[in-house]
């Protein structure tokens, strides 16, 4: 069982010691100026997916497109996954300083909100999983039919423009007083500016035309935007509501299989919500886990220490019912 202050105690050092006002990183409420950003940042990108296939069908995609669109996806799903989820969120492994940084900046191009607000969501929500306090629980307005379908959406898009914040001061206090990651949250609109012009600019460059530059932008940058948006929210909405549940958690999380590749990991939902702070979700030998296999790769090069690989034994002491072959089926660190 995952409180608040094992979450926040969970969380990486932080270097300074000046505490920074929260008005300045957001605030506890949504300003009407937010809540229009927040429309745009959904409504322009989904817009853009509802347009490509007429627009693929008849003028065609280019690999430089599809390059773009897979690049700039997945280092912004891993920014968030690696970065903002396993290390900010839950300390699943220390990582050097240009690491931090750098894992604070590839999510913040994934153009999912400031890293500050994002992770004091995300705390309360593992503090309240599914219970009264979730920010995106998709039973919050109960089990029948119509409810749920109310609670995925409320979960899904919905409890992004509800105007109360969660506290950041209480629930991200670790990421506030350091200096570095207090500035590149506030920064959050130029690195998802940097994130949406990227594409566009290296289209443009190597193709020589502006045709080129908006195809970029168009798949890079739109489109790249909203798919990365909708598979990052199914985790709160999808995940909570289906899937299988093979480990003990005190809430609905589980395991949605078709969703891993595209989630870089993150929809092995019940394992984390057993094991928060494990920094693989999938443990199985067949479940992909992408962010676990980069975390692997940073610790290898020395930019990240003292991670939290999974045992044999802990896993299996989640499991609801362990089998006789559930020992040989449970991943260790070595298979991460």
């Amino acid at each position: 069982m995952t409180t608040s202050s094992d979450v926040i105690d969970d969380a990486p050092e932080a270097d300074g010691d000046t505490p920074l006002p929260s008005a300045t990183l957001g605030g506890e409420r949504k300003r009407s100026i937010e809540q229009i950003t927040l429309l745009l940042f959904i409504t322009v990108p989904f817009l853009a997916v509802l347009a490509a296939v007429p627009l693929a069908w008849g003028w065609g995609v280019s690999w430089l497109d599809l390059g773009l669109l897979v690049f700039f996806y997945y280092l912004g799903c891993h920014g968030i996954t690696i970065g903002f989820h396993r290390y900010f969120t839950h300390g699943s492994f220390k990582a050097k300083r240009p690491l931090r940084i750098a894992l604070a900046i590839a999510g913040s191009m994934a153009v999912e909100g400031p890293l500050v607000r994002w992770v004091a969501d995300h705390r309360k929500h593992h503090k309240f999983s599914d219970a009264e306090g979730d920010p995106h629980s998709p039973w919050r307005f109960g089990e029948t039919v119509p409810a749920l379908m109310k609670g995925l959406w409320w979960a899904h898009i919905g409890w992004m423009f509800d105007e109360e914040q969660t506290p950041q001061e209480k629930y991200a206090p670790d990421l506030i007083k350091d200096s570095a990651l207090r500035t590149i949250s506030r920064q959050f609109l130029l690195w998802a500016g940097l994130s949406l012009a990227l594409p566009a600019l290296i289209g443009g460059l190597v193709t020589m035309s502006w045709w080129g530059a908006f195809t970029g932008f168009f798949w890079g940058s739109l489109v790249r935007v909203a798919l990365l948006h909708h598979v990052t929210w199914s985790i709160n909405s999808i995940c909570h509501a289906v899937g299988k549940r093979p480990f003990k958690s005190r809430d609905r999380s589980g395991n949605v299989w078709w969703l891993a590749v595209l989630s870089c990991g993150e929809s092995w939902h019940n394992l984390h919500h057993a094991e928060p702070t494990s920094a693989r979700h999938g443990v199985e030998r067949w479940q992909v886990d992408s962010s676990a296999r980069l975390i692997r790769w940073f610790e290898k090069f020395g930019w990240a220490y003292d991670v939290r690989w999974p045992s044999r034994s802990r896993i299996d002491s989640r499991r609801i019912k362990a089998g006789k072959d559930a020992p040989r089926e449970a991943e260790t660190a070595e298979a991460a």
